[in-house]
């Protein structure tokens, strides 16, 4: 699927990172990919997006749709040309905008699931949480802090923000190949987050994840990032 170029402002994102057992990640991703490992786990997690302006670069703001967005990501690898690569596997996409679930995996790539969003952000606070059409249901409450969380296996906050930074491309599951987009930010500057409470039902389905197999990480805040998405052309075959 080739889109032409999207351009926007992601006026808001959080990225809840968990770290994860590798061997159980495998049996949840399609081949060519596999987990990036990162001082030996898998590293997992939900990006909570809010979309501004989004419309095909070129065309004037006023066309443009706004919308909370969910996605479930898996840090992977795969081998391309002899070369290996890095980015996301997107198992699942949530919105609140009607439009990206009727055109999600016809005209944008990946199946988008119809969500409730529940937002609130005040003074460096933030509660996100989503219920989706099949009863997904994520939330996050966090503060903006200067220190990242010391217990986080990255260490320090350049290592986390390099880590994302690199895998730009994001592969979704549409029917019987799997469509990617590349994020290209005109700038990338990550804050840390202190998070007090976090939920997810899909990484605390213990058939898909076993009881201590994965584990809150740390969690990212980036705020009015103008970017733009690009089609990747290499679409792999399920």
């Amino acid at each position: 699927m080739k889109i032409p170029t999207i351009h926007g402002i992601i006026e808001r994102r959080i990225l809840v990172n968990f770290t994860a057992d590798p061997e159980h990640v495998k049996k949840i991703i399609p081949s060519p990919f596999r987990p990036k490992v990162y001082n030996g786990k898998a590293i997992v997690g939900i990006c909570l997006i809010r979309l501004k302006n989004i419309k095909p670069k070129g065309l004037p703001d006023i066309a443009g749709v706004s919308s909370e967005n969910g996605a479930h990501r898996i840090a992977v690898e795969w081998d391309e040309h002899g070369e290996t690569k890095e980015g996301v596997f997107i198992p699942r996409r949530d919105t609140s905008l009607i439009l990206n679930a009727i055109v999600g995996g016809r005209i944008f790539p990946g199946e988008h699931h119809l969500a409730k969003f529940n937002v609130k952000e005040e003074n460096g606070s933030y509660h996100v949480e989503f219920t989706s059409s099949d009863n997904t249901y994520i939330c996050i409450d966090a503060k903006e802090t200067t220190e990242f969380n010391s217990n986080s296996i990255f260490k320090t906050l350049d290592c986390v923000s390099c880590f994302f930074e690199n895998g730009s491309v994001g592969y979704s599951p549409n029917k019987n190949k799997f469509e990617g987009l590349r994020l290209q930010t005109y700038k990338w500057e990550v804050k840390p987050l202190h998070v007090t409470n976090v939920k997810s039902s899909f990484f605390e389905n213990e058939s898909i994840f076993p009881k201590g197999s994965v584990k809150f990480d740390n969690a990212l805040l980036m705020t009015n990032i103008e970017h733009e998405w690009h089609s990747v052309e290499n679409n792999f075959v399920k």
